[in-house]
């Protein structure tokens, strides 16, 4: 697990509070002032958790997450931003973050989200490497899926979801567990975001449908949420 913690903010007071706290905490911080050199930093792919602004100048932090997700980088990212509409949470989220914290903010709040992503992709608290379920398998180390003899390519976001659903396999998973356990959120913003990353990560899953010897395994059940396992 990397402590390597990189601050890419244009706001001088507040990439100094945030590097001061995380220095505190016992974290080793990079800074930078702008999205490309943010960006020519985190290529590496080193860092534990990038905390990202969004309006920076040279290159905005919703460029910098999109060019960072494009060339497979999938280190955990945090955006701050005073952009704090649902709409706004939505595109970020959408966009490959995997955290959203709307400015002012409290550091403590920020560094308890940095934590639980440093948990969640740290190897030492998973046991677990392979998740299994019908001809579905996750390989949580590779970061690899396939469905029988066929790869599925995922999107960070995609990938954690199937995980969630394949950690709860056989279960109705309710949109309030979704966001919790995917999106962090402890309140529904009432959007579609779940909606669409279901319907996207079904496609993937069902590629083909029966033709293509792929029965479907992710399936919507009206008025509660989803479920992952064959039809009942």
């Amino acid at each position: 697990m990397s402590h390597k913690i990189l601050v890419v903010e244009d706001d001088a007071d507040t990439a100094a509070y945030v590097a001061k706290g995380m220095g505190e905490a016992g974290f080793t911080v990079d800074r930078a002032d702008n999205g490309r050199d943010g960006l020519f930093l985190a290529s590496d792919g080193s860092y534990g958790v990038i905390i990202l602004d969004r309006m920076m100048p040279a290159m905005d932090g919703m460029a910098t997450l999109k060019a960072l997700r494009a060339a497979g980088i999938e280190t955990p990212v945090i955006i701050l931003s005073a952009l704090g509409t649902p709409e706004d949470r939505v595109e970020g989220l959408t966009s490959g973050a995997d955290d959203y914290l709307v400015k002012p903010f409290a550091f403590a709040e920020l560094l308890a989200r940095v934590q639980l992503l440093l948990r969640r992709g740290g190897s030492g608290s998973a046991v677990v490497t392979h998740l299994r379920h019908d001809d579905l398998e996750m390989d949580l180390l590779s970061r690899r899926v396939k469905r029988g003899s066929r790869t599925v390519d995922l999107q960070p976001r995609e990938f954690r979801l199937l995980e969630f659903f394949l950690r709860h396999p056989d279960q109705v998973v309710t949109r309030t567990m979704l966001l919790e356990g995917v999106w962090d959120y402890h309140f529904d913003p009432g959007t579609n975001v779940i909606d669409v990353h279901v319907s996207r990560l079904r496609r993937k899953l069902d590629e083909g449908g029966e033709a293509g010897g792929s029965r479907p395994l992710l399936h919507t059940v009206r008025g509660m949420g989803y479920r992952l396992g064959p039809e009942s």
